[in-house]
């Protein structure tokens, strides 16, 4: 019988479910033709936004034939559609502030926004993997996008050094992670998530299942850049292009986040006292090691880079509560993240001139009295990562406590809260630079032209309004979340 027939055979049903996931590729391929036959950077652009645009309100069409199990190895339930609306989103968001970016590059930009939308397929189909074939395709399409659109400035020395590393480490974590459910399968027979670790908590002295879980971490780790897994974010981070260092910091790390939960929630496994004692350290290290090097930092980029390891800290609180408190936990500080980090990375991305980005504290010196309102959006970006009220951050951090302490994982929730108020501190020292008076000598923001376009104009408006609104008015949100996770835990 043919793989296609019988259990196995795809329905029209099944390819309205993944109309999402059809769309974002069906994107890719015509936009690869089209730069073929002429390049032309608004239509790349053009049709790239369309097609995200297209993929998102499909998502509504999709919806009400879910959950459905697309042969064994995708699960298309509202969770992964959840999680395909945000990165898709997301997708879109950066691609808008890269127009501008990458127009007064001396680079052709069309090609980039296929490598957005394969990056943002990769993701997608991690959010819908229950099988580590479709686990590992997803995450090397995610990669090998990511591993061209970091060194996409091939002209300059820095993006193509961190390209270079990014290949490196990404291909060793790749070996780690594939060797890891070579002996997971070896073990259990299966590559289904559910069916591989279904015995695995009462299987964890078998030295082989141990290993395979170990290896699989081990991968997971470096994709999320958890401490002691992190060391290349602040290099890849710095050189990237901003739009691009946005995306990095968003879109990959929630599709991951999205694989996740639903590989070790699917079957108990992160209940094991052992793995449990392990995500705690690793949490730990992230946010106590993530903020504290920050403050060490000169580099906006990378004080965003560090910051962004302890805030996958704080998210692997609530993965370690458990429960539909801390799925929920988790998810809303996944969306408040992917606003603040898009948000914090756009105004860099404005600030950045055609010859280098914005990195240094230097650059953004005195920018309120030249540029009030662009510094008014950096402000609340900070802001909502220092976790302060009315912005969603502050809601995010609240719900990961509220997990936490509902499960008494009491010293993840000491932690946090200590290492939280560290990171005030390096908010408020990018604060102060933005409000400051410029020196006489003219160094600093001033010298800077900046530059706020519409469409770039735009995204920041409207990711400080959500900023505002989910931080205000969390309701609607919230009950999305809810009914999203619910089939997971």
């Amino acid at each position: 019988m043919s793989p296609w027939e019988g259990e196995n055979a795809l329905t029209a049903a099944d390819l309205i479910a993944l109309l999402p996931l059809l769309i974002v590729a069906g994107t890719a391929v015509v936009l690869m033709l089209a730069i073929a036959v002429r390049r032309s950077h608004p239509f790349a652009a053009g049709v790239s936004l369309v097609g995200l645009a297209a993929a998102f309100i499909s998502l509504w069409v999709a919806s009400p034939r879910l959950p459905r199990r697309v042969t064994m190895l995708l699960t298309m339930d509202h969770y992964a559609v959840f999680y395909i609306g945000l990165m898709t989103a997301a997708c879109f968001a950066v691609a808008l502030l890269s127009y501008n970016y990458f127009q007064s590059r001396e680079v052709y930009p069309e090609e980039l926004y296929v490598l957005l939308l394969t990056a943002t397929l990769g993701s997608s189909i991690l959010a819908a993997s229950s099988h580590f074939a479709s686990f590992f395709l997803g995450l090397e399409i995610l990669s090998v996008s990511l591993y061209a659109l970091v060194s996409y400035l091939c002209n300059r020395l820095l993006p193509v050094e961190a390209g270079i590393k990014y290949l490196i480490l990404g291909a060793s974590s790749s070996a780690f992670l594939l060797l890891g459910m070579a002996l997971v399968y070896a073990n259990g027979g299966t590559m289904e998530f559910g069916r591989a670790l279904a015995t695995a908590a009462n299987a964890l002295d078998s030295p082989m299942l141990l290993a395979g879980i170990a290896l699989i971490i081990t991968g997971i780790g470096f994709k999320l850049a958890v401490v002691p897994f992190h060391m290349w974010a602040p290099d890849i981070y710095q050189g990237a292009p901003a739009p691009v260092t946005a995306f990095l910091a968003s879109v990959s790390k929630g599709g991951m986040y999205a694989l996740v939960f639903r590989f070790f929630y699917s079957s108990g496994v992160h209940e094991v006292r052992l793995l449990s004692i392990v995500f705690s350290v690793i949490a730990i290290a992230s946010m106590i090691a993530g903020n504290v090097l920050a403050l060490l930092q000169n580099n906006v980029k990378r004080i965003l880079a560090y910051s962004s390891i302890a805030h996958m800290g704080y998210i692997l609180v609530a993965f370690q509560a458990g429960g539909a408190a801390g799925v929920e936990g988790a998810t809303f500080y996944l969306v408040a993240y992917f606003i603040t980090i898009i948000g914090a990375f756009g105004i860099v991305t404005v600030m950045s001139g055609s010859v280098a980005d914005a990195e240094t504290l230097a650059d953004y010196r005195g920018l309120f009295w030249n540029r009030p309102v662009l510094s008014l959006f950096f402000t609340v970006m900070l802001l909502s990562l220092a976790g302060i009220p009315l912005t969603a951050g502050f809601l995010a951090k609240f719900y990961v406590l509220s997990a936490g302490a509902s499960s008494a994982v009491w010293t993840l929730v000491l932690v946090l809260v200590a290492s939280s108020g560290i990171g005030v501190f390096y908010y408020l020292r990018i604060i102060v630079m933005l409000y400051s008076r410029v020196p006489e000598e003219g160094k600093g923001a001033l010298i800077r032209p900046v530059r706020l376009t519409p469409f770039s104009g735009v995204v920041l408006l409207a990711l400080v309004i959500l900023l505002l609104w989910f931080g205000i008015y969390p309701g609607p949100l919230l009950n999305l979340i809810r009914a999203s996770v619910a089939g997971l835990v």
